[in-house]
């Protein structure tokens, strides 16, 4: 009997991960929970354990190479001397449903996809003429969907599966609809997830799985994030933000907030304290500072002429500690992963964001007074960007504060099992 080893799908957002080692040679034998191999999912390399005992009967992805989540990557047989057809086992089980996903060693942490940028209003779409009449039969502007075919051709199948995802949108105001991912218990009291300036809920992929756990997870993609609208506008405020954030939730929730995203937390908790359970505030700031503005302003000018692979590097030292950074490999895979993170945000968005953020910048410093929810403030010891999250946690009521020394700005992608251990325990006495 053989067993199939497909690439899993980590998290909510996951599409595809890379095979960075097989730890098995082929033709070698494994236990069932023995580590088989390592992949790259965008922020982090992931081991895979073996679903089941017997030799390594067959690789069909090589070390290096990235394929999309449910691809056949290799078979495992209960000895070598039964009869195996290779083409046919691949035929069978290559991107099908029934491929038992692997299963995660508990050290390993999932990411988010690699997704394309959307196109601009003047970009020619490379798009077969199925796909073109699929979309204008759905009403859908074919430049807005990522093409999987060669050089980015737009499939008609890429056209119905954006059709699928924006059914799941939800409505935050008239003709404005925002993508809200979903994970977790039903049953499990509500966390919703506020990503900060110029990223997407991939800011917390080392979150999200644990959280999942025990909770009911919703994560939220801003105004020209991912699939959400982006509606013309030349000032994405504050306020608004959290207005779409309360028009998310059906009732109380755990708010979950980083950088500007905690700005959108602790708005929301101010405009809307009904639908705020409690807040969890990571590298905040009630005042953005000049170092904080001038990035912002960089940020939108590199995406706007440049692609997200040089952004990515041009963020880096401004999101990561120095330690973090001196690590090679970490620093190749981060700046992967957190490009891919940048391709999901729309050029033209971030200037509108950085206006918000600049209008709300210092009008809540007094009102943080007012804040009557159980806070939890994490500080990164090494935070460039918002180095005043004590401050913050100083100004709102009874407020924890927890320091992490040595992390930079990216607290939750670069420290993620302190930030886990202090938001479940918040989480945790909240119930």
């Amino acid at each position: 009997m053989a067993t199939a080893v497909g690439m899993p799908k980590l998290g909510i957002t996951m599409e595809e991960g890379t095979v960075v080692a097989w730890h098995v040679e082929l033709h070698g034998r494994v236990e069932r929970g023995d580590l088989l191999l390592v992949i790259e999912s965008e922020k982090a390399e992931v081991e895979i354990e073996a679903t089941a005992s017997g030799v390594l009967r067959h690789i069909y992805v090589d070390p290096q190479t990235t394929v999309p989540c449910g691809t056949l990557l290799a078979a495992i047989v209960d000895s070598l001397d039964e009869a195996f057809d290779v083409e046919a086992f691949r035929q069978t089980h290559d991107l099908a449903p029934a491929v038992e996903p692997a299963r995660v060693l508990p050290s390993a942490a999932p990411r988010t996809p690699v997704d394309r940028p959307a196109r601009a209003a003047g970009d020619r779409v490379p798009i077969a003429p199925a796909a073109r009449k699929r979309a204008r039969d759905l009403g859908i502007d074919a430049r807005k969907v990522p093409g999987t075919g060669p050089g980015g051709r737009v499939t008609r199948q890429d056209v119905d599966a954006y059709a699928q995802a924006r059914e799941a949108l939800v409505e935050v105001a008239d003709g404005v609809a925002l993508e809200v991912l979903r994970a977790g218990e039903e049953e499990g009291d509500v966390v919703l997830l506020l990503p900060g300036f110029g990223t997407d809920v991939s800011a917390f992929t080392r979150q999200i799985p644990a959280l999942a756990g025990t909770h009911r997870v919703m994560a939220l993609n801003p105004r020209g994030v991912g699939l959400s609208d982006a509606p013309e506008q030349e000032v994405y405020s504050v306020a608004q933000a959290a207005d779409d954030a309360a028009a998310v939730l059906a009732g109380p929730a755990h708010v979950v907030g980083t950088s500007l995203g905690a700005a959108v937390a602790m708005e929301l908790a101010l405009a809307h304290p009904t639908v705020v359970r409690s807040l969890t505030l990571i590298a905040p700031f009630a005042e953005a500072n000049g170092r904080l503005l001038a990035v912002a302003d960089a940020w939108a000018q590199i995406a706007a002429e440049s692609g997200p692979e040089l952004l990515a590097r041009a963020l880096l030292p401004w999101l990561f500690s120095a330690p973090y950074l001196e690590d090679e490999t970490a620093r190749a895979r981060t700046v992967r992963g957190l490009a891919a993170t940048l391709a999901r945000v729309a050029p033209a968005t971030l200037p509108r964001v950085a206006a918000g953020m600049r209008d709300w910048s210092g009008t809540r410093s007094g009102a943080l007074a007012k804040l009557a929810v159980p806070t939890l403030v994490l500080a990164a010891g090494d935070d460039l960007l918002t180095p005043d999250a004590e401050a913050v946690a100083a100004a709102i009521p009874d407020a924890r504060l927890v320091s992490i020394p040595g992390a930079g700005h990216a607290l939750g992608l670069e420290a993620p099992d302190a930030v886990n251990a202090a938001l479940f325990e918040h989480l945790a006495a909240e119930r």
